[in-house]
């Protein structure tokens, strides 16, 4: 399989979560502010989710593009991957629907430290395949801000087992580090 394929078919999985997260808004019953109001939490959540899923889209980009090819261990790598973003959906809707209230808030974090840790593995697959190193090795590196924002999901649903909006503030601060893209690879490819 060539790695365009890969890259189509991981759009076309990251579209349709996209399209789920946006679904689970139902527009409120009343016509006042108030009715708004109260889908504040499940907007908060969707927004937060949004983000996370453009971040994976965007980086998961930028790492195949540097990528020399792809092979049966990258194939799994990438649906181990897709598979705990097709769960932001879910947990997305049981913490916002519910007022981030602790387990759905620390299940959120958890699907959320599980993806990182699949891109992670994905990242590791790819750099594999580069014998001798090339691009995708020297950006990666060994991906400190992969691994920090592992540890910070680890922790941020921990903390929200008991605290939930503190652990919650984490799952932000994580975003907020990856909002700006990484330029790693861009930089790496010459760009």
């Amino acid at each position: 399989m060539s790695k365009g394929r890969l890259e189509a078919f991981s759009d076309g999985v990251i579209a349709i979560l996209i399209t789920i997260l946006v679904l689970e808004l139902v527009p409120p019953k009343g016509t006042d502010l108030d009715a708004l109001r109260e889908l504040l939490p499940v907007f908060l959540a969707y927004v937060l989710s949004f983000v996370f899923i453009a971040i994976y889209w965007n980086n998961h980009h930028h790492l195949l593009q540097a990528a020399r090819g792809v092979d049966g261990r990258v194939l799994w790598a990438n649906m181990h991957l897709l598979f705990w973003l097709s769960l932001v959906p879910f947990v997305t809707g049981w913490m916002g629907e519910t007022g981030f209230p602790p387990v759905p808030t620390a299940a959120y974090g958890a699907v959320c430290f599980a993806a990182g840790t699949a891109y992670f593995w994905l990242e590791k697959s790819l750099v594999r395949l580069e014998s001798g190193g090339g691009p995708l090795t020297a950006a990666v590196g060994g991906d400190v801000k992969g691994v920090v924002s592992m540890i910070m999901f680890a922790l941020s649903s921990v903390v929200a087992l008991t605290m939930p909006l503190v652990g919650l503030g984490g799952y932000v601060l994580v975003a907020a580090l990856w909002f700006v893209p990484d330029r790693r690879i861009e930089r790496a490819l010459g760009r």
